[in-house]
């Protein structure tokens, strides 16, 4: 088990505490430990999420023809304008009679959404006044604001799960994350990243089957799962465990056929419009293809050069995770992969910080880590709505050279963490959360499994620290409560 899990005072410190008032009793608490519990932590991200939709206020439009610069006040979002401007407000529906380019799941959370508001609203049909269309989008918004925070506490409660010897600290870095805070309600990406949290739990609980069923469901979301499951399945090969690979990619394909097939059977066209929206877009805000277009330098055919670039990152990582002196953990190999193909892709809007949070906190629980890459999240949020409202161009007609920095100030802070995760990939030894003895807390099967290449390579597929934890007298009966999961298991 993970013996980080239950941590005992130090012999003085126990000593002192005799001394104050004896030994807890077997019934007995701390206050601290209410003020660090998930409840806190819920109550936390609460306030988080209100201070965000106050954020929001500045920008609700209540009056028809009376537009507010959302760019300016910062606090630009896609929902209700793409409710209002695809037709939803109208009784449109996604895919069979408006275009959406976002996948299939994401379109059902929209359209669910919408039969809500017309539930609790004005009936929506052709013929409303633009004031009646206004209103609607303002119910709709905060009907997905309700089910958006129910998502963000599911992030929280699922993060603090899977790093079980110091929860509170990953909670708390989601739960309090400037970066929610900025982009929660951008879009509807919070959605995505629950489902793919809880894929990654259910693999951590050793569930392969229906991980895969939720990696599905979340690659129906957003493609970038997807780009998860990939190096999952090289750190099965390595440790050999084929038949969990087999049942991983079973359930992953199933839900997502039983999500998409539908829609296309039904809309062909309408299926296909995500993937031909995405195919045809060039570069676009927030990536450095957008930057050297501004430039005036614009790199043609960005999609093949986007492609390449990402798959030379893959080729590496792959490598890497064959050849590092011990098996990468689960979180460090999918925070750098969502990394490495942010940092290439053809866009890079604000909200796609959301799906790094929980994979930086996974893979790198550091709260300096976390402060530069939210510092540098939100003078990137700053500098987007700046550019587009204007409010940077000099005053002489010069180029916004404040977006252009903002831009490369975030790339640049991610390929420092991304290098800084390959590092403890290759020495374990200072991984930080691997500095105990653990192996891989989100690892599921392969935590603590045998390290097929790491005998190739004539190294240690465990450190001297892991190994004793494995014989370690706290492994035994009488701990192996909540945290049985991090008992070595057999195979299945």
């Amino acid at each position: 088990m993970n013996l980080t899990a239950h941590r005992t005072p130090e012999p003085a410190a126990r000593v002192l505490l005799n001394r104050l008032g004896g030994p807890l009793g077997r019934h007995a608490t701390t206050a601290s430990s209410f003020f660090r519990g998930p409840a806190v932590l819920m109550l936390i991200g609460t306030v988080s999420w209100l201070i965000l939709m106050l954020r929001q206020v500045p920008c609700r439009q209540t009056v028809a023809g009376r537009p507010v610069n959302t760019f300016y006040r910062l606090c630009y979002t896609d929902i209700p304008v793409l409710y209002q401007v695809r037709g939803l407000a109208e009784g449109q529906t996604v895919y069979t009679q408006v275009p959406w380019e976002y996948p299939v799941l994401t379109g059902g959370f929209v359209e669910v959404a919408s039969r809500i508001t017309s539930l609790l609203g004005v009936s929506a049909q052709r013929g409303l006044d633009s004031q009646q269309m206004l209103g609607n989008a303002n119910l709709f918004f905060a009907v997905c604001a309700v089910a958006l925070f129910g998502c963000f506490l599911g992030t929280i409660d699922l993060t603090r799960r899977m790093l079980p010897s110091d929860g509170w600290t990953a909670g708390l870095m989601i739960a309090a994350s400037p970066v929610v805070i900025a982009n929660g309600l951008i879009n509807w990406d919070l959605f995505a990243v629950v489902l793919t949290a809880a894929a990654m739990y259910l693999w951590m609980r050793k569930r392969p089957l229906w991980s895969g069923l939720l990696y599905g469901l979340a690659i129906a979301a957003k493609l970038y799962p997807l780009f998860i499951l990939g190096p999952l399945v090289l750190l099965l090969l390595r440790a050999g465990r084929l038949s969990a690979l087999g049942r991983l990619l079973a359930g992953t394909a199933a839900a997502w056929l039983a999500v998409n097939l539908p829609v296309y059977l039904l809309t062909p066209a309408g299926w296909a419009y995500f993937w031909t929206f995405n195919a045809d877009r060039g570069g676009d805000l927030g990536s450095g293809w957008y930057v050297l277009a501004l430039n005036k330098t614009p790199i043609g055919n960005v999609n093949a050069w986007s492609l390449a670039f990402l798959m030379a990152a893959c080729m590496g990582l792959a490598v890497l995770i064959f050849l590092a002196p011990r098996r990468p953990r689960v979180g460090q190999v999918a925070f750098v992969v969502v990394a490495l193909f942010l940092m290439v892709n053809k866009v890079y809007s604000p909200q796609y910080a959301l799906w790094l949070l929980p994979l930086l906190v996974l893979a790198r629980p550091q709260w300096r880590s976390w402060a530069i890459w939210s510092i540098s999240e939100l003078a990137y949020f700053a500098a987007i709505w700046g550019h587009l409202a204007g409010t940077l161009h000099p005053g002489s007609g010069e180029p916004d050279r404040i977006y252009w920095l903002a831009v490369f100030l975030r790339i640049a802070v991610q390929a420092w963490l991304v290098w800084c995760v390959v590092i403890d990939m290759l020495r374990p030894e200072g991984d930080p959360l691997r500095a105990d003895g653990c192996d891989d807390p989100l690892g599921g099967i392969l935590d603590r499994a045998p390290d097929r290449f790491g005998r190739f390579l004539d190294v240690p597929a465990t450190s001297p620290a892991a190994s004793a934890a494995q014989v370690s007298p706290g492994d035994s009966a009488g701990n192996s409560g909540a945290h049985s999961d991090h008992l070595p298991k057999s195979a299945p």
